[in-house]
């Protein structure tokens, strides 16, 4: 069935007359009612009782009530697949680390979605471990992370680099002390995440330069860490953006003889040799806004 035959159709019911509906559409007569005959042979039906007055069978009728959402669902369609090849609109899939995700995209995106309101963002946040699993297994488009541990089968972009500093509890001597070196934290008991974290991973590090002079307490929530400072189970190394300005109770120190800020990056899988006009659009506007960063 040709739509162009249904479109004229509901035109000539829409303005009661061949005349205007050719004049509407631009076409000749000639072409209105070759249209109409042709879609009563692929219909296998009469639509217009042929006469002096205009009138629509009951077949015609049925198809006037019934064809209309076809119609709209077929201009629907065509214009979702015109916004999805100017990158308008599509559904993207990002992974996102903290603290990224509740510090820094945000605003990111609600400036994005304004520019771009049909486009569907979902956004899964986890640690970088398990957002390189998802980007390997193709259920996000991409992820803002840290170095993931493997580069097989992945793409790393750095982007920016994510201050990490240390968190003590205002009675703490250490709240007090102008400088901070690695030496002055020997005999701290440190709050750390799960084993799967970064930043714990990161604090290895340090911990590893200050020896064995020192107890720790382990809080699976990156989140929680600054309320168990707060009550002075201990100190932390946090990214400086959670504790901006310092927590009430806390003092936020920087440790002067070492360097642990975390890379953070676009993570892709290497597989994928396309992607969509919208996801590089996010792609391109999250580079330009992190990048300043």
């Amino acid at each position: 069935m040709d739509l162009r035959g249904l479109k004229t159709f509901l035109t000539i019911v829409k303005l009661g007359s061949f005349q205007k509906a050719a004049q509407e559409l631009r076409y000749a007569q000639s072409t209105v009612t070759m249209q109409i005959q042709k879609l009563e042979r692929d219909l296998g039906v009469t639509l217009f009782e042929r006469g002096k007055s205009f009138r629509l069978t009951e077949a015609g009728r049925i198809c006037s009530e019934q064809s209309a959402h076809i119609l709209r669902d077929v201009d629907q369609l065509q214009s979702t697949m015109s916004d999805i090849t100017l990158g308008e609109s599509g559904s993207i899939l990002i992974g996102a680390i903290e603290p990224a995700a509740s510090f820094r995209l945000p605003n990111i995106l609600a400036a994005f979605m304004e520019r771009h309101p049909k486009v569907q963002i979902s956004i899964q946040i986890g640690n970088t471990c398990t957002l390189t699993e998802l980007t390997l297994k193709g259920e996000i488009d991409f992820a803002i992370s840290s170095v993931p541990t493997t580069s097989s089968g992945l793409t790393f972009d750095p982007l920016f680099s994510e201050p990490l500093v240390l968190l003590v509890p205002s009675m703490n001597p250490l709240a007090v002390k102008q400088k901070i070196t690695i030496q002055d934290l020997k005999g701290e008991r440190f709050l750390v995440t799960s084993r799967e974290c970064v930043f714990r991973k990161k604090l290895s590090i340090l911990l590893q330069k200050i020896g064995t002079s020192y107890s720790t307490l382990e809080i699976n929530s990156l989140a929680a860490l600054k309320y168990y400072v707060q009550a002075n189970h201990g100190i932390a190394l946090v990214p400086a953006a959670t504790v901006t300005p310092a927590p009430a109770g806390t003092a936020v120190k920087i440790v002067q003889d070492l360097n642990l800020d975390l890379e953070v990056g676009f993570l892709r899988s290497s597989e994928r040799t396309t992607f969509g006009i919208a996801e590089e659009k996010l792609f391109a506007f999250l580079r330009k806004s992190l990048c300043v960063l």
